[in-house]
C-alpha cells in the first residue's frame, strides 16, 4: 500500500452542498433561504434587535436586587455528618466546624462557612457545632441529641438606645 492508494471508506467524506448553482441542483434560486428579506442576505445578526424599536427586554421593568458580593456557604445535611462520624473520619468530641469538615472530607473548601440543613438522623450525642447558619430542623435535631450549636459570624444585636 502506498500513500497515493489511500482513500476514505465509501460514504465517509461528503462534499458540501453548493448552493446557488441553478434550479436543477435542488439548491438554486433562493439557495434554501426561503423568500426575500433581511434573513435571506448574508451578514445578518438579528438576536434581540427589533429594527430600531426599543427591544422587549429593555421595555420590561427590572425587579429585585442583586447582592454585589454574595456569601457562599457549604450546605451540609445532619445525616452526612453522622455518616462521617460512623466512618471514623470526624471526631465527635471536638468542635465540628468548617475546618474539621474539610479534614474529614465532608466538604471540599471552607468558603464563607457551613450551613447545617435538616436531613437524615443524628444519633451521636453531645456534639458541639460552630457553623455560620443552621435551619430550624437542624437546630432541633442537635438539641434533641443534647448537643450545642454555636452560630459564628453574627454580630451582637444593635440597640437603638443611646449611651447615657
Amino acid at each position: 500500500m502506498r500513500l497515493n492508494e489511500l482513500s476514505d471508506l465509501a460514504g465517509a467524506a461528503q462534499s458540501r452542498t453548493r448552493v446557488g448553482r441553478g434550479i436543477g441542483s435542488g439548491k438554486g434560486g433562493r439557495s434554501g433561504r426561503g423568500q426575500k428579506g433581511q434573513k435571506s442576505r448574508s451578514g445578518v445578526a438579528l438576536g434581540a434587535f427589533e429594527g430600531g424599536q426599543m427591544p422587549l427586554h429593555m421595555r420590561l421593568p427590572k425587579r429585585g436586587f442583586n447582592v454585589p458580593r454574595p456569601k457562599k456557604f457549604n450546605a451540609v445535611r445532619i445525616g452526612r455528618i453522622q455518616t462521617a462520624i460512623d466512618a471514623g473520619k470526624l471526631d465527635p468530641r471536638g468542635f465540628i466546624d468548617a475546618e474539621a469538615l474539610v479534614k474529614a472530607g465532608v466538604i471540599r473548601r471552607v468558603r464563607d462557612g457551613v450551613r447545617l440543613v435538616a436531613g437524615g438522623d443524628l444519633s451521636a450525642k453531645k456534639l458541639t457545632f460552630r457553623v455560620a447558619h443552621a435551619s430550624k430542623g437542624a437546630a432541633a435535631a442537635i438539641e434533641a441529641a443534647e448537643g450545642k450549636l454555636d452560630i459564628v459570624g453574627k454580630s451582637a444585636p444593635q440597640t437603638d438606645a443611646a449611651p447615657a
